[in-house]
Protein backbone atom coordinates (compact mmCIF):
# COMPACT_ATOMS: atom_id res chain seq x y z
CA UNK A 1 0.00 0.00 0.00
CA UNK A 2 1.06 3.34 -0.86
CA UNK A 3 0.99 6.45 0.90
CA UNK A 4 1.55 8.51 -2.39
CA UNK A 5 1.20 7.58 -6.05
CA UNK A 6 4.70 8.34 -8.25
CA UNK A 7 4.04 7.67 -11.79
CA UNK A 8 6.29 7.32 -14.71
CA UNK A 9 4.81 7.61 -17.97
CA UNK A 10 6.17 5.46 -21.04
CA UNK A 11 5.50 7.34 -24.40
CA UNK A 12 4.64 10.71 -23.58
CA UNK A 13 2.77 11.33 -26.98
CA UNK A 14 -0.68 12.66 -28.04
CA UNK A 15 -2.58 10.49 -25.58
CA UNK A 16 -0.76 11.74 -22.45
CA UNK A 17 -1.18 15.95 -23.71
CA UNK A 18 -4.46 16.26 -22.60
CA UNK A 19 -6.36 13.24 -22.01
CA UNK A 20 -4.22 11.80 -19.33
CA UNK A 21 -1.10 13.13 -18.48
CA UNK A 22 -2.17 15.95 -16.31
CA UNK A 23 -4.62 13.87 -14.40
CA UNK A 24 -1.43 11.95 -12.59
CA UNK A 25 -0.66 15.48 -11.76
CA UNK A 26 -4.27 16.55 -10.56
CA UNK A 27 -5.52 13.19 -8.81
CA UNK A 28 -5.58 13.60 -4.64
CA UNK A 29 -2.41 11.22 -3.74
CA UNK A 30 -0.75 10.72 -7.38
CA UNK A 31 2.15 12.70 -8.70
CA UNK A 32 4.19 12.18 -12.05
CA UNK A 33 7.62 12.03 -11.54
CA UNK A 34 9.32 11.26 -14.91
CA UNK A 35 8.14 10.58 -18.56
CA UNK A 36 10.31 8.82 -21.59
CA UNK A 37 10.27 8.85 -25.12
CA UNK A 38 12.80 7.81 -27.72
CA UNK A 39 13.20 10.60 -28.44
CA UNK A 40 15.38 12.41 -26.04
CA UNK A 41 14.21 16.11 -27.26
CA UNK A 42 11.07 15.49 -27.10
CA UNK A 43 11.02 14.24 -23.63
CA UNK A 44 12.72 16.92 -21.84
CA UNK A 45 10.24 19.03 -23.89
CA UNK A 46 7.23 16.97 -22.55
CA UNK A 47 8.71 17.53 -18.92
CA UNK A 48 9.15 21.31 -19.14
CA UNK A 49 6.50 22.21 -20.73
CA UNK A 50 4.13 19.84 -17.35
CA UNK A 51 6.23 20.47 -15.08
CA UNK A 52 7.94 16.97 -14.45
CA UNK A 53 11.53 16.26 -13.09
CA UNK A 54 12.94 13.61 -14.77
CA UNK A 55 12.91 12.31 -18.09
CA UNK A 56 14.47 9.89 -19.78
CA UNK A 57 14.98 8.37 -23.59
CA UNK A 58 14.97 4.86 -22.30
CA UNK A 59 12.26 2.85 -20.69
CA UNK A 60 14.23 0.46 -18.26
CA UNK A 61 15.85 3.28 -16.83
CA UNK A 62 12.97 4.81 -15.99
CA UNK A 63 11.42 1.52 -15.11
CA UNK A 64 14.27 1.08 -12.64
CA UNK A 65 14.15 4.69 -10.71
CA UNK A 66 13.69 3.83 -7.63
CA UNK A 67 11.46 7.51 -7.08
CA UNK A 68 8.86 5.78 -9.40
CA UNK A 69 5.88 3.84 -8.03
CA UNK A 70 4.18 3.15 -10.80
CA UNK A 71 4.19 3.23 -14.68
CA UNK A 72 1.84 4.35 -17.43
CA UNK A 73 2.34 2.47 -20.87
CA UNK A 74 1.08 4.94 -23.48
CA UNK A 75 2.47 3.38 -26.40
CA UNK A 76 1.18 1.69 -29.31
CA UNK A 77 -0.10 -1.81 -28.40
CA UNK A 78 2.86 -3.27 -30.32
CA UNK A 79 5.17 -2.84 -26.91
CA UNK A 80 2.13 -3.02 -24.30
CA UNK A 81 3.81 -6.43 -23.79
CA UNK A 82 6.92 -6.11 -23.56
CA UNK A 83 7.09 -2.59 -21.46
CA UNK A 84 3.99 -4.54 -19.14
CA UNK A 85 6.73 -7.60 -18.68
CA UNK A 86 9.29 -5.31 -17.68
CA UNK A 87 7.19 -3.59 -15.65
CA UNK A 88 6.17 -6.65 -13.84
CA UNK A 89 10.21 -8.25 -13.64
CA UNK A 90 10.82 -4.87 -11.21
CA UNK A 91 7.59 -5.35 -9.01
CA UNK A 92 6.34 -2.27 -10.62
CA UNK A 93 2.34 -1.97 -10.91
CA UNK A 94 1.57 -0.92 -14.59
CA UNK A 95 -1.29 1.33 -16.14
CA UNK A 96 -1.58 0.11 -19.88
CA UNK A 97 -3.21 1.77 -23.08
CA UNK A 98 -5.82 0.38 -24.90
CA UNK A 99 -6.89 -1.83 -26.32
CA UNK A 100 -4.54 -3.86 -23.95
CA UNK A 101 -2.59 -5.54 -26.36
CA UNK A 102 -2.47 -6.38 -30.51
CA UNK A 103 -3.98 -9.99 -29.21
CA UNK A 104 -5.83 -11.49 -26.65
CA UNK A 105 -3.27 -14.08 -26.45
CA UNK A 106 -0.74 -10.95 -25.69
CA UNK A 107 -3.03 -9.85 -23.16
CA UNK A 108 -2.81 -13.69 -21.46
CA UNK A 109 1.06 -13.20 -21.07
CA UNK A 110 0.54 -9.79 -19.50
CA UNK A 111 -1.81 -11.12 -16.88
CA UNK A 112 0.05 -14.12 -16.32
CA UNK A 113 3.13 -11.95 -15.55
CA UNK A 114 1.80 -9.62 -13.56
CA UNK A 115 -0.02 -12.37 -11.53
CA UNK A 116 3.45 -13.92 -10.88
CA UNK A 117 5.13 -11.04 -9.71
CA UNK A 118 2.39 -9.96 -7.31
CA UNK A 119 1.62 -6.83 -8.79
CA UNK A 120 -2.07 -5.22 -10.24
CA UNK A 121 -1.85 -4.71 -13.91
CA UNK A 122 -4.62 -2.07 -15.06
CA UNK A 123 -6.24 -0.90 -18.44
CA UNK A 124 -7.14 2.30 -19.79
CA UNK A 125 -10.81 1.74 -20.50
CA UNK A 126 -11.24 4.95 -19.01
CA UNK A 127 -15.09 5.20 -19.72
CA UNK A 128 -15.74 2.64 -17.04
CA UNK A 129 -14.84 6.11 -14.81
CA UNK A 130 -16.95 8.74 -16.48
CA UNK A 131 -20.40 9.83 -14.64
CA UNK A 132 -21.88 9.26 -18.29
CA UNK A 133 -21.26 5.63 -18.53
CA UNK A 134 -21.93 5.31 -14.53
CA UNK A 135 -25.44 6.74 -15.07
CA UNK A 136 -26.60 4.34 -17.89
CA UNK A 137 -25.22 1.61 -15.42
CA UNK A 138 -27.30 3.13 -12.27
CA UNK A 139 -30.57 2.83 -15.03
CA UNK A 140 -29.96 -0.58 -16.17
CA UNK A 141 -29.65 -1.39 -12.31
CA UNK A 142 -31.97 0.68 -11.24
CA UNK A 143 -34.80 -1.69 -13.85
CA UNK A 144 -35.76 1.67 -16.04
CA UNK A 145 -35.84 -0.59 -18.87
CA UNK A 146 -36.57 -3.35 -16.94
CA UNK A 147 -34.93 -7.12 -18.48
CA UNK A 148 -32.23 -6.10 -21.07
CA UNK A 149 -33.42 -8.28 -24.17
CA UNK A 150 -30.76 -6.89 -27.07
CA UNK A 151 -28.05 -4.36 -27.62
CA UNK A 152 -27.01 -2.81 -31.43
CA UNK A 153 -23.93 -1.18 -31.81
CA UNK A 154 -23.58 0.92 -34.79
CA UNK A 155 -20.58 3.31 -35.48
CA UNK A 156 -19.85 4.50 -39.45
CA UNK A 157 -17.25 7.46 -40.78
CA UNK A 158 -15.32 8.29 -43.88
CA UNK A 159 -12.35 7.26 -44.29
CA UNK A 160 -9.36 8.96 -42.56
CA UNK A 161 -6.99 8.62 -45.73
CA UNK A 162 -6.48 9.01 -49.17
CA UNK A 163 -4.69 6.46 -51.36
CA UNK A 164 -0.67 7.23 -51.56
CA UNK A 165 -1.11 8.92 -48.30
CA UNK A 166 1.27 7.83 -45.26
CA UNK A 167 -0.89 5.54 -42.85
CA UNK A 168 -1.01 6.22 -39.23
CA UNK A 169 0.09 3.48 -36.67
CA UNK A 170 -3.26 2.96 -35.84
CA UNK A 171 -4.15 1.53 -39.35
CA UNK A 172 -0.93 -0.66 -39.26
CA UNK A 173 -1.74 -4.00 -38.10
CA UNK A 174 2.09 -4.80 -37.05
CA UNK A 175 1.93 -1.61 -34.54
CA UNK A 176 -2.19 -1.58 -33.35
CA UNK A 177 -3.49 -5.34 -34.18
CA UNK A 178 -5.73 -4.02 -36.55
CA UNK A 179 -7.22 -0.79 -37.63
CA UNK A 180 -9.84 1.31 -36.55
CA UNK A 181 -11.84 -1.07 -35.26
CA UNK A 182 -9.33 -2.44 -32.54
CA UNK A 183 -8.77 1.46 -31.50
CA UNK A 184 -12.27 2.25 -31.61
CA UNK A 185 -14.63 -0.62 -31.10
CA UNK A 186 -12.30 -1.83 -28.07
CA UNK A 187 -14.02 0.92 -26.53
CA UNK A 188 -17.52 0.30 -27.62
CA UNK A 189 -17.06 -3.54 -26.45
CA UNK A 190 -15.87 -2.50 -22.62
CA UNK A 191 -18.62 -0.60 -21.93
CA UNK A 192 -20.86 -3.10 -22.89
CA UNK A 193 -19.09 -5.93 -20.70
CA UNK A 194 -19.22 -2.88 -18.12
CA UNK A 195 -22.89 -2.27 -18.46
CA UNK A 196 -24.51 -5.71 -19.49
CA UNK A 197 -21.07 -8.26 -17.84
CA UNK A 198 -18.78 -10.62 -20.57
CA UNK A 199 -19.81 -11.45 -24.13
CA UNK A 200 -19.93 -15.56 -23.84
CA UNK A 201 -19.99 -16.26 -27.41
CA UNK A 202 -18.90 -14.38 -30.45
CA UNK A 203 -19.72 -14.72 -34.32
CA UNK A 204 -18.77 -12.20 -37.28
CA UNK A 205 -16.74 -11.32 -39.93
CA UNK A 206 -14.37 -8.50 -41.85
CA UNK A 207 -13.27 -7.11 -45.04
CA UNK A 208 -11.82 -4.56 -47.04
CA UNK A 209 -14.60 -2.26 -48.87
CA UNK A 210 -12.58 0.68 -50.08
CA UNK A 211 -8.93 -0.59 -50.70
CA UNK A 212 -7.19 2.05 -48.89
CA UNK A 213 -4.88 0.12 -46.59
CA UNK A 214 -4.18 -3.06 -45.36
CA UNK A 215 -5.70 -3.55 -42.75
CA UNK A 216 -9.92 -4.15 -42.06
CA UNK A 217 -12.14 -1.02 -42.86
CA UNK A 218 -15.78 -3.05 -42.13
CA UNK A 219 -16.49 -5.54 -39.08
CA UNK A 220 -20.03 -6.91 -38.53
CA UNK A 221 -21.20 -9.02 -35.25
CA UNK A 222 -23.42 -10.99 -33.19
CA UNK A 223 -23.15 -11.44 -29.93
CA UNK A 224 -25.02 -13.41 -26.68
CA UNK A 225 -23.73 -11.62 -23.23
CA UNK A 226 -23.45 -14.47 -20.37
CA UNK A 227 -26.51 -12.71 -18.65
CA UNK A 228 -28.70 -14.25 -21.91
CA UNK A 229 -28.60 -10.65 -23.52
CA UNK A 230 -28.18 -10.70 -27.51
CA UNK A 231 -26.05 -8.03 -29.50
CA UNK A 232 -25.56 -7.18 -33.11
CA UNK A 233 -22.85 -4.33 -34.31
CA UNK A 234 -21.76 -2.90 -37.66
CA UNK A 235 -18.68 -1.03 -37.79
CA UNK A 236 -17.85 0.63 -41.04
CA UNK A 237 -14.75 3.39 -41.54
CA UNK A 238 -15.44 4.12 -45.17
CA UNK A 239 -19.05 5.53 -45.34
CA UNK A 240 -20.52 8.95 -46.30
CA UNK A 241 -20.91 10.09 -42.79
CA UNK A 242 -20.00 9.87 -38.95
CA UNK A 243 -22.76 7.96 -36.56
CA UNK A 244 -21.79 6.21 -33.33
CA UNK A 245 -24.97 5.26 -31.92
CA UNK A 246 -25.86 2.23 -29.38
CA UNK A 247 -28.65 1.44 -27.94
CA UNK A 248 -29.75 -1.12 -24.93
CA UNK A 249 -33.40 -2.40 -25.71
CA UNK A 250 -35.28 -4.03 -22.67
CA UNK A 251 -38.80 -5.35 -21.65
CA UNK A 252 -40.45 -1.89 -20.88
CA UNK A 253 -38.12 0.83 -22.87
CA UNK A 254 -34.56 1.86 -24.32
CA UNK A 255 -31.76 3.90 -23.43
CA UNK A 256 -29.83 5.25 -26.47
CA UNK A 257 -26.20 6.45 -25.79
CA UNK A 258 -22.83 7.28 -27.92
CA UNK A 259 -19.34 5.77 -26.96
CA UNK A 260 -17.37 9.37 -28.26
CA UNK A 261 -18.52 12.43 -28.10
CA UNK A 262 -22.31 13.06 -27.70
CA UNK A 263 -22.70 13.09 -24.08
CA UNK A 264 -26.22 13.27 -23.88
CA UNK A 265 -28.44 9.54 -22.67
CA UNK A 266 -31.38 9.26 -23.86
CA UNK A 267 -34.31 7.13 -21.87
CA UNK A 268 -37.31 6.22 -23.87
CA UNK A 269 -40.48 4.19 -21.59
CA UNK A 270 -44.19 4.06 -22.05
CA UNK A 271 -44.13 7.09 -19.80
CA UNK A 272 -41.94 9.41 -22.20
CA UNK A 273 -38.79 10.34 -23.10
CA UNK A 274 -36.27 11.50 -20.52
CA UNK A 275 -32.50 13.09 -21.64
CA UNK A 276 -29.74 13.16 -19.32
CA UNK A 277 -26.79 15.69 -20.22
CA UNK A 278 -23.03 15.12 -18.74
CA UNK A 279 -20.21 17.81 -19.58
CA UNK A 280 -16.99 16.03 -20.73
CA UNK A 281 -14.18 15.92 -18.20
CA UNK A 282 -10.94 17.97 -18.97
CA UNK A 283 -9.07 15.24 -18.59
CA UNK A 284 -11.12 12.28 -19.75
CA UNK A 285 -8.79 9.81 -18.07
CA UNK A 286 -9.09 11.36 -14.59
CA UNK A 287 -11.74 9.54 -13.32
CA UNK A 288 -10.12 5.89 -13.42
CA UNK A 289 -7.06 7.17 -12.50
CA UNK A 290 -8.55 8.14 -9.28
CA UNK A 291 -9.59 4.79 -9.06
CA UNK A 292 -6.76 3.19 -9.21
CA UNK A 293 -5.05 5.69 -7.00
CA UNK A 294 -6.92 4.94 -4.39
CA UNK A 295 -6.73 1.14 -4.93
CA UNK A 296 -2.52 1.43 -4.70
CA UNK A 297 -3.83 3.62 -1.61
CA UNK A 298 -5.04 0.48 0.15
CA UNK A 299 -9.11 1.24 -1.19
CA UNK A 300 -11.51 -0.29 -3.52
CA UNK A 301 -10.61 -2.02 -6.77
CA UNK A 302 -10.83 -0.24 -9.93
CA UNK A 303 -13.16 -0.60 -12.55
CA UNK A 304 -10.66 -2.21 -15.41
CA UNK A 305 -8.12 -4.16 -14.87
CA UNK A 306 -6.00 -7.26 -17.05
CA UNK A 307 -9.02 -9.27 -16.54
CA UNK A 308 -11.65 -7.21 -17.77
CA UNK A 309 -9.77 -5.55 -20.32
CA UNK A 310 -8.74 -8.64 -21.64
CA UNK A 311 -12.38 -9.90 -22.92
CA UNK A 312 -12.65 -6.86 -25.58
CA UNK A 313 -9.60 -8.65 -27.49
CA UNK A 314 -11.24 -12.34 -26.83
CA UNK A 315 -13.90 -10.21 -29.09
CA UNK A 316 -12.10 -8.66 -31.72
CA UNK A 317 -9.88 -11.86 -32.31
CA UNK A 318 -13.13 -13.59 -33.09
CA UNK A 319 -14.64 -11.19 -35.43
CA UNK A 320 -11.01 -10.36 -37.32
CA UNK A 321 -8.86 -13.35 -36.96
CA UNK A 322 -9.97 -15.05 -40.42
CA UNK A 323 -9.42 -11.98 -41.94
CA UNK A 324 -6.21 -11.72 -41.05
CA UNK A 325 -5.63 -15.50 -41.64
CA UNK A 326 -7.04 -15.26 -45.11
Amino acid sequence: MLDKVRWGIIGCGNVTEVKSGPAFQKTEGSELVAVMRRNGELAADYAARHGVPKWYDNADDLIHDPEVDAVYVATPPSSHMEYVLQCAAAGKPVYVEKPMARSSAECEAMIAACREAGVPLFVAYYRRGLDYFRKIKELLDGGAIGRVCFVSMKQYQPARVNEGEQLPWRLNPEESGGGLFVDLASHTLDIMDYLLGPIAEAAGGAGNQAGLYEAEDIVTGSFEFQSGVRGVGVWCFSAYKHVDVNEIVGEKGSILFDTFGNEIITLETAAGTEQFTFEKPPHIQQGLIGMIVDELRGGPASPSDGTSGIRANVVMDKLIESYYQS
